[in-house]
């Protein structure tokens, strides 16, 4: 009997440690857990994607609530974004293509032509996003 609960304590063990951290695997790079806000003219933006896309092409994605405020999801429920420099889009999702003359609500500097970026560090970053028409 005792060597049964041994034996089971061992494989809970075993399966704990196989799990990892940051929930996204063996490949998972260093993450900065990434937070913050998006506003336009001073309005928070609701429904918006936020993508933080690294140097190596790994991309991090978010959405806004109705108060503005994102969080970063690197793959799977690994939360955050690669450590390091990114280049930012915010953008509209659209649920069908759009239609012909289809313009996004937010500025092209802002997302198919983005001046934005991010430097996501170790730990927790707050990173606000303070759009103009």
């Amino acid at each position: 009997m005792k060597l049964n609960r041994n034996i089971a304590i061992l494989v809970v063990c075993a399966l704990l440690s196989s799990v990892g951290c940051a929930g996204g695997g063996e490949d998972t790079p260093d993450l900065g857990q990434v937070t913050g806000t998006v506003a336009m003219d001073g309005a928070p933006l609701a429904n918006v994607t936020v993508t933080f896309n690294s140097s190596d092409g790994q991309a991090s994605f978010g959405t806004t609530d109705a108060e503005g405020k994102y969080e970063l999801t690197y793959r799977g429920d690994a939360k955050g974004a690669k450590i390091g420099d990114h280049k930012v889009t915010i953008e509209t999702p659209l649920e069908a293509p759009p239609e012909p003359g289809y313009k996004d609500p937010i500025p092209a500097k802002y997302n198919s032509k983005t001046t934005l970026t991010a430097i996501v560090k170790a730990g927790d970053n707050t990173i606000d996003f303070e759009l103009t028409k």
